[in-house]
Formats: C-alpha cells, structure tokens, sequence
C-alpha cells in the first residue's frame, strides 16, 4: 500500500498566498481539488504527496502530533507547542515571509518601566499594594511563562487573550501583553511600548517536518524531492554564473584557481558565483584578458547533498 508524504499548507489568508507564490517560484504550482474552497490538493512535479489545506494553527498541532510529514506554518505557533518542541519536530527552512516579533508590551504611561528587570519591581509592587497579581493578556501562554521566568518576573498571572490582545490593557482587562507584531504601529496606537530587552521571539514561516510522523521509504523520497527542489531553488537565487570563451591555458587556469579559493565553484563551461561577487569575478576574469564575460541567473543549483534532507533522515531512521 501506497504511503504517500502529507504535506499541511495554510488555507487562507496573506501566509497563504505568500506559500503559493514561494511554491510557484519554486516549480511546484499547487492544484486544488474541489475549486478553491477545497481542502485538499496536490504539487505539480511532486508525485507521491498529498497536500492538506488548513489554518496556521492547525498545522503546528499536526506537526506537534505526527498526523503530517512536513508543514508551513509560523515558527511562533510551533514554539507555543512546548520549549521541548525541537524533539517533536524539526524546522527545515526558515521562508523569509510571515515575519513578526513576538514582544512584551507595557502601558507607555509606565515611564519607570523599560526593562524585564523593572518589570519585576513593578509586578512586586503591585501585588503588594493592590494583593492581586498583575495580569497578562496573550495568545501565547507558553511561550511568556518561560520568557518570564528566564527573567525572574513571577508575580503575574496570564489572561488567555481570545480577541484584540493589544486592546486589554485600555479595556481594563490586563496591565501587559505579549503578542505578535510587525512594525510596531498597532500596539503603539493603543499606548503601548515594547520592552528594550521583551523580544522574545522573531518569527517567520518555517518549513516544518514531524519527528512523530510514521516516515517510510515512499515518503522520505518526496521528501528528498521536495528539500532538493526547494534548495536548489533558493542556493539558485543567491548564484549567478560566469561564462566565457575558455582558451585552457596556463593563465586562465591560474585566475580560475584564485577565484575558486575565494569561494567560486568552477563549472565545465564557467565558474558559478556569489551573486554579490559577481562584478569582482567578472573584473578579475576581463583583466588576465578572458572575454567577452557574460553573467547569467541559474533557475536551480543542485549540489550533491542536501543538509535539510540529511538532518530530517537522521532524525527519523
């Protein structure tokens, strides 16, 4: 019997148009089943996988439970599972997108409060006058409770925040709050400051897969296909490649030489660069007199491992 790799993607919202169009870039066109309100799909090009479309959350708790293979989803919803998270499931690939910082906020009017430490004075003070604790409003329970306590602050107790988080401290409903934010102007908009040293966390989509999944040989081969294409698509956009009218003589092959200590990688019909290098190279090829030097953007960069690959196998057999 078939097992097939089951991948969860996101099924709304800008993280999921975001993973289509990294897909895409990547020559894996995602194909709904049932129109675009179905729940299932497939990757063109990735034959031997089935694709699952539900939200954020529920993809870290798949990955969490081993009822997935691989998921994106955002790397703040998986460190919530646990800070023993990195034995259930190991992150892959960091995507660039879906980028927040999860922080710890005080009321600005706290003028005496900008660090951890005053924020335990203040959490103390203010069980002593008032006999409650302070209170704060989070979607992340987890995650504050070890931040905090990596900081000393004890005398608090968390609000499960289910709306606006960042609206509690102005309804009267929390002193503080830990939540996601992106540039910073929403929580500001409610009089809110972010802490100098309440970063505790900066998230972004990861490209997950499941330590408790039951891998077998048929899903650890699309797999394999689909960390090498992802890869080689992103080793690709980094490269460029140097071509050039080789004569194979001794001063060509001097200037190869030195370029390849400096970290290019010769090829049969050039040499691929640091796409950042690229200038330099070419100059250093034009004045031993190679040329003319034509600089080119590859699609794809296969190399012969793949460590994302190599780490998951070696996690999972």
């Amino acid at each position: 019997m078939s097992r097939p790799l089951i991948i969860a993607l996101p099924s709304k919202g800008r993280l999921k148009e975001q993973v289509e169009a990294w897909l895409s870039d990547c020559g894996l066109e995602l194909q709904t089943v049932g129109g675009a309100r179905g729940y299932l799909a497939s990757l063109s090009g990735l034959a031997g996988a089935q694709v699952r479309l539900v939200s954020a959350g529920e993809i870290a708790e798949a990955l969490d439970a081993g009822e997935v293979h691989i998921g994106v989803t955002g790397e703040d919803l998986l460190r919530e599972r646990g800070e023993d998270l990195d034995s259930r499931v190991l992150l892959l690939r960091g995507l660039g997108f879906g980028r927040a910082d999860l922080v710890v906020a005080a009321p600005r009017s706290w003028l005496d409060v900008e660090t951890m430490a005053d924020l335990e004075e203040v959490a103390h003070d203010h069980l002593a006058r008032t006999g409650r604790r302070m209170r704060v409003a989070t979607k992340y329970p987890a995650q504050t409770r070890a931040f905090f306590a990596r900081h000393g602050v004890a005398d608090y107790r968390i609000v499960e925040s289910g709306g606006a988080t960042e609206g509690a401290p102005a309804a009267g409903a929390a002193e503080l709050v830990v939540d996601i934010t992106t540039t910073g102007s929403t929580l500001a908009a409610n009089g809110l400051k972010t802490l100098a040293d309440g970063l505790i966390l900066k998230s972004q989509a990861q490209l997950a897969a499941s330590l408790r999944a039951p891998w077998r040989a048929e899903s650890l081969a699309a797999a394999e296909q689909l960390l090498r294409t992802v890869e080689a698509r992103a080793a690709a956009r980094t490269r460029a490649t140097l071509i050039w009218p080789q004569s194979g003589g001794a001063a060509e092959k001097r200037i190869v030489a030195k370029l390849a200590a400096a970290g290019a990688a010769p090829r049969p019909n050039g040499l691929l660069v640091d796409s950042a290098r690229v200038s330099e190279a070419a100059r250093a090829l034009t004045e031993a007199g190679l040329g003319p030097v034509t600089a080119a953007r590859p699609d794809f960069v296969f190399e012969v491992g793949c460590p994302p690959f190599e780490a998951l196998k070696a996690r999972v057999c």
